[in-house]
């Protein structure tokens, strides 16, 4: 039967998501430790992958287990205790057998969190950026992103995609306790997107790039007029949302 992990993790250790060979992942990490727990090789397949450093609040990933429902009911407590400190399981819930963690959701959101001073509580989920920024000027350009499609602009160069659109939701600053934090919801994103928009923001933010400068940035389809990516450990997925017809066998 098929379910859906919900679990979240913090990054810093990993290098992202993906399995890798010589690398420790996220993944890999839940792959070892269910296979352990099950006696047998287990794969998950999650909503997408995060690059190294990059921290998940809410994260889920499908799983085919041949056990019954009260060996399920405790598998996340077992699978909790297995897994090391920074990746928790929250949640194990039963779907269709069609149901996919990746193509199925309907939409994702991140956020990146930014301090403008020394902030020892930001250490490693933040990113310290101390030059004056004009907020008013990067809300009116992560506006601009509402109105667009096409973000090869903010890709990675060297990407195996079939289309670059992305339906962008929200795209927001807003002042949370000592930081700024960047919100931003769609039905997909490309490898590097937020943190290259977070960086292209930053650009107008400082005066380097006006509004029509960000306007033509859009137009492009050119990575090499955006900005430089921010680093990844402000970066959180905290999102991911999916159709409640697929949790129909939950009853």
């Amino acid at each position: 039967m098929r379910y859906f992990l919900e679990f979240s993790y913090k990054g810093t250790a990993y290098h992202g998501w993906q399995r890798q060979p010589n690398a420790s992942t996220v993944q890999q990490q839940m792959e070892d430790a269910l296979s352990t727990l099950l006696g047998k090789e287990t794969a998950v397949l999650a909503a997408g992958r995060t690059d190294a450093g990059v921290h998940a609040k809410q994260m889920f990933a499908h799983v085919d287990l041949a056990i019954n429902t009260e060996e399920v009911k405790q598998l996340a407590h077992r699978l909790n205790k297995f897994l090391p400190h920074d990746i928790a399981v929250t949640d194990i819930r039963p779907v269709k057998a069609d149901a996919h963690a990746r193509f199925d959701a309907m939409s994702r959101s991140y956020a990146y969190h930014l301090v403008q001073h020394k902030y020892p509580f930001a250490h490693e989920l933040a990113y310290t950026f101390t030059t004056t920024l004009n907020w008013d000027a990067m809300n009116a350009a992560a506006k601009l992103l509402l109105n667009h499609t096409n973000f090869k602009c903010f890709s990675r160069s060297k990407t195996d995609v079939k289309t670059y659109d992305c339906k962008v939701t929200e795209a927001y600053w807003e002042e949370s306790d000592s930081e700024w934090v960047f919100h931003i919801s769609a039905n997909r994103f490309l490898r590097n997107m937020v943190r290259a928009i977070v960086g292209t923001l930053l650009d107008v933010g400082t005066g380097k790039s006006s509004l029509a400068d960000f306007q033509a940035i859009l137009n492009s389809e050119d990575r090499t007029k955006a900005g430089s990516s921010v680093p990844a450990h402000g970066l959180f997925l905290t999102q991911v949302q999916y159709p409640n017809t697929i949790f129909e066998t939950n009853g």
